[in-house]
């Protein structure tokens, strides 16, 4: 196994390599990492793995690239493996970020790709609970408050290459065979299709299966186009938006039916960060999270998909108290066939909805919780995935998770967080910079008697320097 050393610059570099200075965004974000021993600890997970006596094979790239790869997939907005590593060959600053010299090569994306396979889903939930430790030890982890959200992932299959699960036929020639037993000899396609146009049809899951993707299932997407798709749970702090949990299931299971292992999972992965993070300290540190207890008690908000009266029951069981809002039916509800306890916990499920705490977790619910299907399907280009079968799908969708908790990181640290935004903020901020200067500029002509000690300036830098004080400081501090 590859390890992360230090490395020796070389003495001498060409004059036909070109010279950039380092992007800010992530050498803050690589001191983050490096505050954390993140490729020590990454590298301690991954030695299992390896052969420990290098006995064939050349050495493989430390696990640390790996990984640090993957992040710049979501902070960059790439989807692909391949677009991740033509990303890093073309950058200089990524060089820097991964630890890689000029005359260095980046790895290839079969490397990423066997080491994906290499790797099981352990290493990936350790990587995810040790970022959530870094989201703990900056403060931003209170656990108190847990939103339930799912969305789908477009599968990399196509609806077109779906086959029939009792006889194995692909669709094209299942509508000839349908032709066929309508009366048409020998149909040619047109006619095929014309047939399928006019017949009432409904593809069903129990039907038909991806010839691609056997595990990727049937699904209507909110645009009402139906593609083969996986379905993506989080589970979110709605106190500071940190994400806690986020799995991948398959598209056809029932929002009551995954709900609850979610949640059990964010508890443990939140208690494995707590513990991991109290281990690292030398001694008591307060950040307002509330300790080991949290996610003991918590406050579980979900949408009405999520209602079911069993399910409920069972969460407060396990020590959760739901806000989950009640779909609204034609007539009113009948509990005589029901048990005693379900209506309890029904009837108290519904009061605390309909108070002016449930209605402010409903709102912070639509905040925190589309953000970080936003942050992590639309700019860090996880809607789309190219990967097959689900294992691998909720990999890549762990590691984009995990690096969306780093970006609140580096949103709480620096303002913005991801590079785009901070490019945006420093376009912003030398714009206002123009602005100022062209307002100096009018004030000194229209007005000569103006003191020249306030607008004599030949530059914008100059009256910015003049002006440090007043002006520089309210810009450094939006984080540009």
């Amino acid at each position: 196994m590859g390890r992360k050393k230090s490395k020796q610059t070389t003495l001498f570099v060409p004059h036909t390599v070109a010279q950039a200075p380092g992007h800010r965004f992530y050498e803050k974000l690589n001191e983050l990492l490096q505050g954390h021993d993140f490729d020590l600890f990454v590298e301690a997970q991954c030695e299992p793995y390896y052969d420990p006596n290098r006995s064939r094979g050349r050495q493989s790239i430390p696990p640390g690239l790996y990984f640090r790869m993957l992040l710049i997939g979501f902070f960059e907005g790439i989807e692909s493996e391949r677009g991740i590593c033509w990303r890093c060959a073309d950058s200089l600053s990524l060089r820097g970020f991964l630890g890689l010299n000029l005359d260095d090569s980046i790895p290839d994306h079969s490397t990423l790709s066997r080491t994906r396979t290499r790797l099981p889903s352990s290493v990936y939930d350790a990587v995810f609970k040790h970022v959530l430790s870094i989201v703990h030890a900056e403060g931003l982890l209170h656990g108190k408050v847990a939103g339930v959200d799912s969305t789908y992932l477009r599968a990399d299959a196509s609806m077109k290459a779906i086959i029939r699960r009792d006889t194995q036929e692909e669709y094209q020639d299942y509508l000839k065979r349908l032709a066929q037993e309508a009366g048409i000899e020998n149909p040619t396609a047109e006619e095929a299709r014309r047939l399928d146009r006019r017949r009432p049809k409904k593809t069903s899951n129990a039907e038909w299966a991806s010839k691609a993707d056997p595990e990727a299932r049937i699904a209507r997407l909110k645009d009402d186009r139906t593609r083969l798709a996986y379905k993506a749970e989080h589970v979110t702090d709605l106190e500071t938006g940190a994400i806690l949990a986020a799995r991948v299931t398959p598209a056809d299971a029932a929002d009551t039916a995954t709900i609850e292992t979610s949640l059990e999972k964010a508890r443990e992965n939140v208690l494995s960060a707590v513990d991991d993070d109290d281990d690292d300290d030398d001694g008591p540190k307060d950040t307002g999270g509330g300790g080991s207890g949290l996610l003991t008690a918590v406050e579980v908000v979900a949408d009405k998909g999520y209602h079911k009266t069993a399910v409920i029951a069972s969460l407060g069981e396990a020590g959760f108290r739901t806000y989950i809002p009640e779909p609204r039916g034609k007539h009113r509800r009948r509990w005589a066939d029901k048990d005693e306890s379900l209506r309890r916990a029904a009837l108290a499920n519904r009061a605390r909805t309909r108070r002016a705490k449930g209605k402010r977790h409903q709102r912070r619910r639509g905040e925190y919780l589309e953000q970080s299907f936003a942050h992590i399907c639309e700019t860090g280009g996880g809607r789309r995935t190219r990967l097959r079968g689900r294992e691998n799908v909720e990999k890549r969708h762990l590691l984009l998770a995990a690096a969306a908790n780093l970006a609140l990181v580096m949103r709480s640290r620096l303002g913005k967080g991801t590079p785009r935004a901070w490019a945006e903020a420093r376009a912003a901020a030398l714009a206002l910079l123009a602005l100022c200067y062209a307002l100096v500029t009018l004030v000194r002509t229209w007005i000569p008697q103006v003191p020249r000690r306030l607008l004599d300036c030949a530059t914008p830098q100059d009256w910015v320097h003049h002006h440090r004080s007043q002006f520089l400081e309210p810009i450094r501090s939006t984080g540009c």
